[in-house]
């Protein structure tokens, strides 16, 4: 959104810059940080808050700004922000609960703290700019609920792929298309990669091998093209997407999908191996019989048609997650919100042949990948959701590569991100019809 500038420096012109509180100092933290205090005028980062305290102080150290001041109490908090000061904090709940906070990222990734503190920023009338599709995907659709009751915005971010597809994908629908495939472009897929191979890519990059697992084995880009699903009402053409592994451009790719089934489908949301540009994003659209539109989009070097390729060939995250909090607190916009209940889910599958009476742990590590599916196989089937996977307790055994059911596990009793999922089904399970 080009606006986005202007506004930010009318902000900055008049010393009233809008405030962000950023949950959570990790490898995209200390980038958001670094962006936000050095490079976006009209925006301060007021506040960061982290487990580890201390990571909080190098997010703000690795930006240039040495001095902080931790605070302990909501009082301190903002005292110190009135005061100009950056604060620090290990409870995230300081950051809902305070006044001078225009604006909260959360940047975790984890499932279950992101629940429990996007609840508390909505029952803090907090906006929340999520980096957290984890979350979203598994109980984006009732803390929307949530949050529209509250009168506030929960969005996913810029920057990140799911956010840019939804940029190209109102573009599109802007200039009068019918987009009928949201994509990701991925460089590797191969759902058995654990924290072990990709350990020394982790280190390379300062991340943990967990989440650079997520991204290997699948589970990541599900659940990015799930919330896209969410958002847009597309739907998968089969479980764990079509996954195309082509070596050549993206533009030349179209005679690939039956655009029929496409339109039946009302669009499909979907991911390709090894094309170009990469790590890009892709729409393809088309025009609904419009002798006109064909011919201007001819013109344009699109093609003939039926489908036209419109393609973003980076998503440049960290430096685009701040100007998602700018839509939210200057214009009302949410980057990508789900319609209303899930369309597309993330099922849990064995990555291993899994044992009963273990543990399952977490998303990226070495007992479950996740794939996409729609979500009315996911409920006819009882599909266990990948996003509350972690900490259920296996009741038998489950063969590799086959997707858990919650007959399969004994799901845990104090996740919060448990009782919303289940909340969630019932809230938009299909209503019985009156009897006359």
């Amino acid at each position: 959104m080009i606006i986005v500038d202007t506004a930010l420096k009318a902000r900055e012109e008049a010393g009233n810059p809008v405030r962000v509180g950023m949950i959570g100092a990790g490898f995209m933290g200390r980038g958001i940080a670094n962006q936000i205090l050095n490079y976006i005028p009209g925006m301060q980062l007021v506040a960061i808050s982290n487990r580890t305290v201390e990571n909080a102080k190098q997010a703000y150290a690795l930006a240039g700004a040495d001095e902080v001041t931790e605070a302990h109490t909501v009082e301190q908090l903002d005292g110190a922000i009135a005061a100009g000061k950056f604060v620090v904090t290990a409870d995230a709940n300081l950051l809902c609960e305070a006044e001078n906070i225009d604006v909260l990222i959360e940047s975790t990734g984890h499932v279950e703290f992101g629940a429990q503190v996007t609840m508390k920023a909505i029952e803090c009338k907090k906006h929340m700019v999520l980096m957290n599709a984890e979350l979203d995907g598994t109980v984006g659709p009732i803390l929307k609920v949530y949050a529209d009751r509250a009168g506030v915005i929960l969005t996913g971010c810029d920057g990140d792929q799911p956010g840019v597809q939804m940029n190209l994908y109102r573009f599109v629908k802007s200039i009068g298309l019918t987009p009928l495939i949201c994509g990701n472009i991925k460089g590797l897929q191969d759902r058995y990669r654990n924290p072990t191979t990709q350990e020394s890519f982790a280190k390379q990059w300062g991340q943990t091998p967990s989440m650079v697992t997520s991204f290997a084995d699948g589970t990541k880009i599900s659940f990015e093209q799930a919330i896209v699903a969410n958002a847009t009402g597309m739907k998968v053409a089969q479980r764990g997407m079509l996954g195309y592994e082509y070596d050549g451009h993206i533009d030349d790719m179209i005679d690939r999908y039956d655009i029929d089934q496409l339109r039946e489908l009302g669009g499909i949301v979907e991911y390709v191996v090894k094309t170009k540009p990469s790590p890009g994003v892709f729409v393809y659209a088309a025009h609904e019989n419009d002798a006109q539109q064909a011919h201007y989009l001819n013109y344009g070097k699109l093609g003939q048609g039926p489908l036209y390729s419109f393609y973003v060939p980076y998503h440049l995250t960290i430096f685009e997650v701040p100007l998602s909090a700018a839509r939210v607190a200057l214009f009302n916009d949410s980057v990508i919100s789900p319609l209303g209940g899930q369309v597309v889910d993330v099922v849990t599958t064995a990555k291993i042949d899994l044992k009963a009476g273990e543990t399952l742990d977490g998303l990226g590590f070495y007992m479950t990948y996740g794939m996409c599916e729609n979500t009315d196989v996911v409920m006819e089937q009882r599909l266990l959701p990948m996003g509350i996977a972690e900490g259920c307790r296996l009741k038998r055994d489950v063969p590799k590569d086959q997707v858990l059911t919650y007959d399969d596990v004994e799901l845990p009793t104090d996740s919060l991100a448990v009782k919303l999922r289940l909340e969630q089904d019932a809230y938009f399970a299909p209503k019985p019809l009156a009897t006359v």
